[in-house]
């Protein structure tokens, strides 16, 4: 893979134009619905409406938030960043849930007040054609987001798209309600449904807000886990005795991984540093270029020789018993293979073995 003079290779620069048509199609949106929003407010006091375009107001400041932190994000590690700016896309998906939560606190001041005050609702009916309309086109966008989102790996556009889809949400409980009231003249039920849709979008926020702490934090991500484990039973070699204490997060579109990989003992050092090149290029290239990978090598030792398949071996001492399972829970263990083996955590049957190699053949 390509790169260019500012380090950033071609997939890169593909995904980043398409999060900046994205995060700015959903500010230009964003801000032409909110208007509709108000002007449907307008027409009929509603507080149920009014509580959507509340949240309307807090969903283009975090696109504008966004489109910022996706700017940053793209800028290459330099001194003072040596991991790059990636981070930052979390900041923004958390900022995003704090927003979300304060808007609810202000959707349930102005429901209770039309709970204990109910007053009627003018032209209700050009109202909830409003809604309706706005309600479907951020439909298809939030959808939209999330979708660019998990293909260019960027938390901050799930998060937005998420954040849309809380719009939309919104409007569907408002446009019940709404016309709830329209059938029964029931005017308490305006507050009502703006309280309901206030705890929605609560929850909503809350979950943000720890989805971001969890990655700042870099909480385990299982999917990832998964991804590089299937590629390293891919490229599994006999020479490569036992992986174990694999990690991984992500910084924005960058991956980060590190772990031990077992050798045998009468390797030179350029040997193992060609096995551990080998291995990095195949990482790297997995992910498009955009992966740092830190491999630390061991020699193997007397108990790994249950689970060593070399052939041609002068420092064995025990003859091949097993083979450990390279799966994500397997890989991120520690400790050496042969104790693994012998308290029976991932141990493959012979069967297993070759079953696994075959979907392996086929694949390729």
């Amino acid at each position: 893979m390509s790169k260019g003079n500012d380090g950033i290779n071609s997939l890169e620069k593909e995904h980043l134009r398409i999060r900046l048509i994205a995060i700015s199609v959903s500010f230009l949106v964003g801000a032409l619905l909110m208007a509709a929003k108000f002007y449907a407010y307008r027409l009929t006091h509603s507080s149920a409406i009014l509580s959507d375009a509340l949240e309307s107001i807090i969903n283009v400041a975090a696109s504008a938030f966004a489109l910022g932190s996706i700017l940053l994000a793209a800028r290459p590690p330099d001194k003072s960043h040596p991991y790059g700016h990636g981070k930052i896309e979390y900041f923004s998906a958390g900022f995003e849930g704090a927003l979300i939560i304060f808007a609810a606190l202000g959707i349930f001041k102005t429901g209770l007040a039309h709970i204990l005050r109910p007053q009627t609702l003018p032209l209700l009916e050009i109202g909830l054609i409003i809604l309706l309309g706005t309600g479907l086109i951020n439909l298809i966008l939030g959808m939209g987001l999330i979708r660019i989102g998990k293909r260019t790996h960027s938390l901050v556009l799930m998060a937005d798209g998420k954040h849309v889809l809380t719009d939309v949400y919104t409007s569907a409980g408002v446009l019940v309600g709404l016309f709830l009231v329209r059938q029964t003249g029931w005017y308490w039920l305006d507050g009502t449904v703006a309280c309901m849709v206030g705890l929605n979008i609560l929850v909503l926020g809350a979950k943000l807000v720890r989805q971001s702490f969890s990655a700042l934090m870099h909480a385990a991500d299982p999917e990832l886990l998964k991804e590089i484990s299937a590629l390293l039973v891919e490229r599994r070699k006999d020479l490569w005795i036992d992986i174990h204490q694999l990690r991984a997060w992500r910084s924005g579109n960058f991956v980060f991984i590190d772990f031990h990989l077992v050798l045998p003992r009468d390797f030179t050092l350029e040997q193992a540093h060609q096995e551990g090149k080998e291995l990095e290029r195949a990482i790297s290239d997995h992910f498009g270029g955009a992966a740092s990978v830190l491999i630390h090598m061991d020699p193997c030792i007397d108990p790994d020789c249950p689970v060593c398949r070399r052939q041609l071996c002068e420092t064995r001492q025990k003859d091949h018993e097993g083979q450990i399972s390279w799966s994500w829970q397997t890989l991120i263990s520690q400790g050496g293979a042969g104790g693994r083996l012998t308290a029976g955590i991932g141990q493959e049957s012979e069967e297993t073995q070759a079953e696994d190699k075959a979907k392996i053949r086929d694949r390729d």
